[in-house]
Protein backbone atom coordinates (compact mmCIF):
# COMPACT_ATOMS: atom_id res chain seq x y z
CA UNK A 1 0.00 0.00 0.00
CA UNK A 2 1.39 3.41 -0.97
CA UNK A 3 1.72 6.36 1.41
CA UNK A 4 -1.10 8.07 -0.50
CA UNK A 5 -3.42 5.06 0.00
CA UNK A 6 -2.53 4.93 3.70
CA UNK A 7 -3.24 8.64 4.12
CA UNK A 8 -6.57 8.34 2.31
CA UNK A 9 -7.51 5.34 4.44
CA UNK A 10 -6.66 7.28 7.62
CA UNK A 11 -8.71 10.25 6.41
CA UNK A 12 -11.70 7.97 5.71
CA UNK A 13 -11.40 6.48 9.20
CA UNK A 14 -11.19 9.95 10.78
CA UNK A 15 -14.16 11.08 8.71
CA UNK A 16 -16.26 8.08 9.77
CA UNK A 17 -15.21 8.51 13.42
CA UNK A 18 -16.33 12.15 13.27
CA UNK A 19 -19.65 11.16 11.70
CA UNK A 20 -20.02 8.35 14.23
CA UNK A 21 -19.49 10.84 17.07
CA UNK A 22 -22.12 13.10 15.56
CA UNK A 23 -24.45 10.16 14.91
CA UNK A 24 -24.05 8.86 18.46
CA UNK A 25 -24.52 12.33 19.96
CA UNK A 26 -27.82 11.41 21.62
CA UNK A 27 -26.28 8.34 23.27
CA UNK A 28 -23.18 10.36 24.15
CA UNK A 29 -25.20 13.07 25.87
CA UNK A 30 -26.88 10.45 28.05
CA UNK A 31 -23.51 9.25 29.35
CA UNK A 32 -21.29 12.31 29.09
CA UNK A 33 -23.71 14.83 30.60
CA UNK A 34 -24.73 12.33 33.24
CA UNK A 35 -21.11 11.79 34.28
CA UNK A 36 -20.54 15.56 34.43
CA UNK A 37 -23.62 15.94 36.62
CA UNK A 38 -22.46 13.26 39.05
CA UNK A 39 -18.75 14.04 39.34
CA UNK A 40 -18.41 17.83 39.14
CA UNK A 41 -16.71 18.99 42.36
CA UNK A 42 -17.48 15.79 44.21
CA UNK A 43 -15.33 13.29 46.02
CA UNK A 44 -15.78 9.68 45.05
CA UNK A 45 -17.90 7.82 47.58
CA UNK A 46 -20.46 5.03 47.63
CA UNK A 47 -23.31 7.41 46.80
CA UNK A 48 -21.60 8.75 43.65
CA UNK A 49 -20.74 5.21 42.55
CA UNK A 50 -24.39 4.20 42.99
CA UNK A 51 -25.44 7.20 40.90
CA UNK A 52 -22.95 6.17 38.21
CA UNK A 53 -24.28 2.61 38.21
CA UNK A 54 -27.85 3.89 37.76
CA UNK A 55 -26.70 6.11 34.89
CA UNK A 56 -24.94 3.23 33.12
CA UNK A 57 -27.95 0.90 33.50
CA UNK A 58 -30.23 3.69 32.26
CA UNK A 59 -27.97 4.04 29.21
CA UNK A 60 -28.72 0.37 28.33
CA UNK A 61 -25.18 -0.86 29.01
CA UNK A 62 -26.50 -3.82 31.00
CA UNK A 63 -26.18 -4.82 34.66
CA UNK A 64 -22.93 -6.78 34.33
CA UNK A 65 -21.10 -4.08 32.39
CA UNK A 66 -22.36 -1.37 34.75
CA UNK A 67 -21.09 -3.30 37.79
CA UNK A 68 -17.68 -3.91 36.17
CA UNK A 69 -17.28 -0.22 35.25
CA UNK A 70 -18.29 0.97 38.73
CA UNK A 71 -15.74 -1.39 40.27
CA UNK A 72 -13.00 -0.05 37.95
CA UNK A 73 -13.90 3.57 38.73
CA UNK A 74 -13.89 2.98 42.48
CA UNK A 75 -10.54 1.17 42.56
CA UNK A 76 -8.00 3.28 44.47
CA UNK A 77 -10.06 6.47 44.16
CA UNK A 78 -12.32 6.29 47.21
CA UNK A 79 -12.70 9.65 48.96
CA UNK A 80 -10.60 11.39 46.28
CA UNK A 81 -11.71 14.16 43.95
CA UNK A 82 -12.10 12.98 40.38
CA UNK A 83 -12.91 14.93 37.25
CA UNK A 84 -15.67 14.07 34.78
CA UNK A 85 -12.95 13.73 32.07
CA UNK A 86 -11.14 11.13 34.16
CA UNK A 87 -14.35 9.15 34.67
CA UNK A 88 -15.28 9.33 30.97
CA UNK A 89 -11.86 7.92 30.09
CA UNK A 90 -12.20 5.03 32.54
CA UNK A 91 -15.73 4.26 31.33
CA UNK A 92 -14.55 4.31 27.70
CA UNK A 93 -11.64 1.97 28.53
CA UNK A 94 -13.95 -0.51 30.28
CA UNK A 95 -16.51 -0.43 27.45
CA UNK A 96 -13.70 -1.02 24.93
CA UNK A 97 -12.59 -4.09 26.93
CA UNK A 98 -16.09 -5.57 26.59
CA UNK A 99 -16.33 -4.75 22.88
CA UNK A 100 -12.79 -5.65 21.72
CA UNK A 101 -13.37 -9.44 21.61
CA UNK A 102 -16.48 -9.07 19.40
CA UNK A 103 -15.20 -6.41 16.98
CA UNK A 104 -14.49 -8.63 13.97
CA UNK A 105 -14.67 -7.79 10.27
CA UNK A 106 -16.91 -9.81 7.98
CA UNK A 107 -14.48 -12.10 6.16
CA UNK A 108 -15.59 -13.43 2.78
CA UNK A 109 -13.89 -16.80 2.41
CA UNK A 110 -12.58 -16.95 -1.15
CA UNK A 111 -12.45 -20.76 -1.09
CA UNK A 112 -16.25 -20.82 -1.02
CA UNK A 113 -17.87 -19.77 -4.29
CA UNK A 114 -20.24 -18.27 -3.69
CA UNK A 115 -19.80 -17.22 -0.08
CA UNK A 116 -23.44 -17.17 1.04
CA UNK A 117 -24.68 -14.56 3.51
CA UNK A 118 -28.22 -14.80 4.89
CA UNK A 119 -29.70 -11.53 6.19
CA UNK A 120 -32.21 -11.94 9.06
CA UNK A 121 -34.01 -9.67 11.50
CA UNK A 122 -37.31 -8.04 12.39
CA UNK A 123 -39.32 -5.70 10.18
CA UNK A 124 -37.74 -2.32 9.61
CA UNK A 125 -34.29 -3.16 10.99
CA UNK A 126 -32.65 -2.28 7.68
CA UNK A 127 -31.81 -5.71 6.23
CA UNK A 128 -32.30 -4.76 2.57
CA UNK A 129 -30.20 -1.59 2.78
CA UNK A 130 -27.55 -3.43 4.80
CA UNK A 131 -27.34 -6.17 2.14
CA UNK A 132 -26.79 -3.49 -0.52
CA UNK A 133 -24.11 -1.77 1.55
CA UNK A 134 -22.27 -5.05 2.11
CA UNK A 135 -22.52 -5.68 -1.65
CA UNK A 136 -20.98 -2.27 -2.35
CA UNK A 137 -18.12 -2.93 0.09
CA UNK A 138 -17.42 -6.32 -1.51
CA UNK A 139 -17.45 -4.74 -4.97
CA UNK A 140 -14.91 -2.16 -3.83
CA UNK A 141 -12.67 -5.10 -2.87
CA UNK A 142 -12.95 -6.47 -6.40
CA UNK A 143 -15.45 -9.23 -5.67
CA UNK A 144 -18.42 -10.23 -7.83
CA UNK A 145 -21.76 -10.06 -6.08
CA UNK A 146 -25.32 -11.32 -6.52
CA UNK A 147 -28.39 -10.27 -4.52
CA UNK A 148 -31.46 -12.43 -3.84
CA UNK A 149 -34.74 -10.68 -3.00
CA UNK A 150 -36.00 -13.22 -0.48
CA UNK A 151 -38.46 -10.82 1.16
CA UNK A 152 -41.22 -12.10 -1.09
CA UNK A 153 -43.99 -10.73 1.14
CA UNK A 154 -43.36 -7.09 0.32
CA UNK A 155 -43.25 -5.78 -3.25
CA UNK A 156 -41.52 -2.65 -1.91
CA UNK A 157 -38.62 -4.70 -0.54
CA UNK A 158 -38.10 -6.47 -3.87
CA UNK A 159 -38.20 -3.13 -5.73
CA UNK A 160 -35.81 -1.56 -3.23
CA UNK A 161 -33.28 -4.35 -3.79
CA UNK A 162 -33.69 -4.06 -7.57
CA UNK A 163 -32.98 -0.32 -7.36
CA UNK A 164 -29.81 -1.05 -5.39
CA UNK A 165 -28.88 -3.78 -7.86
CA UNK A 166 -29.21 -1.36 -10.78
CA UNK A 167 -27.20 1.28 -8.92
CA UNK A 168 -24.40 -1.17 -8.12
CA UNK A 169 -24.72 -3.01 -11.43
CA UNK A 170 -25.16 -6.39 -9.74
CA UNK A 171 -27.77 -9.06 -10.65
CA UNK A 172 -30.84 -9.44 -8.44
CA UNK A 173 -32.69 -12.76 -8.37
CA UNK A 174 -36.39 -12.30 -7.54
CA UNK A 175 -39.78 -14.01 -7.80
CA UNK A 176 -43.42 -12.92 -7.70
CA UNK A 177 -44.84 -11.29 -4.57
CA UNK A 178 -45.91 -14.02 -2.18
CA UNK A 179 -43.63 -16.54 -3.91
CA UNK A 180 -41.71 -19.27 -2.12
CA UNK A 181 -38.72 -17.66 -0.40
CA UNK A 182 -36.89 -20.97 0.01
CA UNK A 183 -37.28 -21.79 -3.69
CA UNK A 184 -36.00 -18.31 -4.57
CA UNK A 185 -32.93 -18.81 -2.34
CA UNK A 186 -32.24 -22.19 -3.98
CA UNK A 187 -32.52 -20.68 -7.47
CA UNK A 188 -30.20 -17.81 -6.53
CA UNK A 189 -27.55 -20.15 -5.12
CA UNK A 190 -27.71 -22.40 -8.19
CA UNK A 191 -27.21 -19.40 -10.47
CA UNK A 192 -24.44 -17.93 -8.32
CA UNK A 193 -22.61 -21.28 -8.43
CA UNK A 194 -22.99 -21.48 -12.19
CA UNK A 195 -21.68 -17.94 -12.67
CA UNK A 196 -18.86 -18.48 -10.12
CA UNK A 197 -19.98 -15.43 -8.13
CA UNK A 198 -17.84 -14.54 -5.11
CA UNK A 199 -20.63 -13.36 -2.80
CA UNK A 200 -24.36 -14.14 -2.66
CA UNK A 201 -26.43 -12.02 -0.27
CA UNK A 202 -29.91 -13.39 0.47
CA UNK A 203 -32.36 -10.85 1.88
CA UNK A 204 -35.27 -12.31 3.90
CA UNK A 205 -38.63 -11.06 5.11
CA UNK A 206 -38.70 -9.23 8.41
CA UNK A 207 -40.11 -11.46 11.07
CA UNK A 208 -40.87 -11.00 14.72
CA UNK A 209 -38.92 -13.40 16.84
CA UNK A 210 -42.16 -14.75 18.41
CA UNK A 211 -43.85 -15.72 15.10
CA UNK A 212 -43.21 -19.46 14.86
CA UNK A 213 -44.53 -19.83 11.29
CA UNK A 214 -42.13 -17.22 9.94
CA UNK A 215 -39.24 -18.61 11.94
CA UNK A 216 -40.05 -22.02 10.44
CA UNK A 217 -39.81 -20.47 6.98
CA UNK A 218 -36.34 -19.22 7.86
CA UNK A 219 -35.31 -22.72 8.88
CA UNK A 220 -36.72 -24.01 5.57
CA UNK A 221 -34.57 -21.51 3.60
CA UNK A 222 -31.51 -22.79 5.44
CA UNK A 223 -32.40 -26.45 4.79
CA UNK A 224 -33.03 -25.86 1.10
CA UNK A 225 -29.80 -24.02 0.34
CA UNK A 226 -27.86 -26.65 2.31
CA UNK A 227 -28.95 -29.17 -0.34
CA UNK A 228 -26.78 -27.30 -2.86
CA UNK A 229 -23.99 -26.49 -0.41
CA UNK A 230 -23.95 -28.32 2.94
CA UNK A 231 -21.95 -25.46 4.50
CA UNK A 232 -24.34 -22.70 3.35
CA UNK A 233 -25.19 -20.18 4.58
CA UNK A 234 -21.58 -19.43 5.45
CA UNK A 235 -22.65 -16.40 7.48
CA UNK A 236 -26.02 -15.50 8.96
CA UNK A 237 -26.17 -11.84 9.89
CA UNK A 238 -28.75 -10.54 12.33
CA UNK A 239 -29.49 -6.89 11.58
CA UNK A 240 -30.47 -4.99 14.72
CA UNK A 241 -32.13 -1.59 14.91
CA UNK A 242 -30.45 0.34 17.74
CA UNK A 243 -33.62 2.35 18.39
CA UNK A 244 -35.37 -0.76 19.74
CA UNK A 245 -33.16 -0.77 22.85
CA UNK A 246 -33.74 -3.76 25.14
CA UNK A 247 -35.88 -5.51 22.50
CA UNK A 248 -32.66 -6.09 20.56
CA UNK A 249 -31.47 -8.40 23.35
CA UNK A 250 -34.54 -10.63 22.89
CA UNK A 251 -33.99 -10.65 19.13
CA UNK A 252 -30.40 -11.88 19.50
CA UNK A 253 -31.56 -14.57 21.92
CA UNK A 254 -34.34 -16.00 19.70
CA UNK A 255 -32.75 -15.52 16.27
CA UNK A 256 -29.49 -16.89 17.63
CA UNK A 257 -31.20 -20.18 18.49
CA UNK A 258 -33.41 -20.46 15.39
CA UNK A 259 -31.26 -19.05 12.61
CA UNK A 260 -27.80 -19.97 13.93
CA UNK A 261 -26.69 -16.34 13.77
CA UNK A 262 -22.94 -15.97 13.21
CA UNK A 263 -22.62 -12.18 13.45
CA UNK A 264 -24.39 -8.89 14.08
CA UNK A 265 -24.90 -5.62 12.25
CA UNK A 266 -26.35 -2.69 14.19
CA UNK A 267 -28.12 0.06 12.26
CA UNK A 268 -29.69 3.44 13.06
CA UNK A 269 -27.22 4.34 15.80
CA UNK A 270 -27.68 7.95 14.68
CA UNK A 271 -31.36 7.93 15.61
CA UNK A 272 -31.26 6.89 19.25
CA UNK A 273 -29.95 7.55 22.74
CA UNK A 274 -29.79 3.76 23.23
CA UNK A 275 -26.46 3.00 21.55
CA UNK A 276 -25.28 1.44 24.81
CA UNK A 277 -27.42 -1.61 24.05
CA UNK A 278 -24.62 -2.84 21.79
CA UNK A 279 -22.39 -3.13 24.86
CA UNK A 280 -24.99 -5.16 26.76
CA UNK A 281 -25.42 -7.50 23.77
CA UNK A 282 -21.65 -7.95 23.40
CA UNK A 283 -21.30 -8.76 27.11
CA UNK A 284 -24.15 -11.27 27.13
CA UNK A 285 -23.80 -13.11 23.81
CA UNK A 286 -20.21 -12.61 22.62
CA UNK A 287 -21.31 -12.73 18.97
CA UNK A 288 -19.08 -10.95 16.44
CA UNK A 289 -20.20 -7.40 15.63
CA UNK A 290 -19.16 -6.87 12.02
CA UNK A 291 -20.63 -3.54 10.99
CA UNK A 292 -22.43 -0.52 12.37
CA UNK A 293 -24.59 1.99 10.53
CA UNK A 294 -25.02 5.68 11.29
CA UNK A 295 -27.02 6.81 8.28
CA UNK A 296 -28.53 6.01 4.90
CA UNK A 297 -25.54 6.57 2.61
CA UNK A 298 -23.32 3.72 1.36
CA UNK A 299 -20.32 4.87 3.41
CA UNK A 300 -22.44 5.36 6.55
CA UNK A 301 -21.87 1.67 7.29
CA UNK A 302 -18.37 0.71 8.35
CA UNK A 303 -16.55 -2.12 10.17
CA UNK A 304 -17.07 -1.97 13.91
CA UNK A 305 -14.12 -0.71 15.96
CA UNK A 306 -14.36 -1.18 19.72
CA UNK A 307 -12.10 1.67 20.87
CA UNK A 308 -13.57 4.24 18.48
CA UNK A 309 -17.13 3.31 19.47
CA UNK A 310 -16.31 3.41 23.20
CA UNK A 311 -14.75 6.87 22.91
CA UNK A 312 -17.59 8.18 20.77
CA UNK A 313 -20.36 6.95 23.06
CA UNK A 314 -18.76 8.31 26.23
CA UNK A 315 -17.42 11.57 24.82
CA UNK A 316 -13.90 10.61 25.96
CA UNK A 317 -10.97 12.22 24.19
Amino acid sequence: MSDTDTTQDQQKKRSFFQRMKEGLSRSTRTLSDGITGIFTKKKLDRATLDELEELLIGADLGLDTAATIVEAVGKGRHDKEVTPEEIRTIVAEEIAKVLAPVAKPLIIDETKKPFVVLMVGVNGAGKTTTAAKIAARAQAQGKTVMLAAGDTFRAAAVEQLKVWGARLNVPVVSTKVGGDAAGLAYEALARAKEEKTDLLLIDTAGRLQNKTDLMSELEKIMRVIAKLDPDAPHATLLVLDATTGQNAVNQVDIFGKTAKVTGLVMTKLDGTARGGILVAIAQRFGLPVHLIGIGEQIDDMQPFEADAFARAITGAN
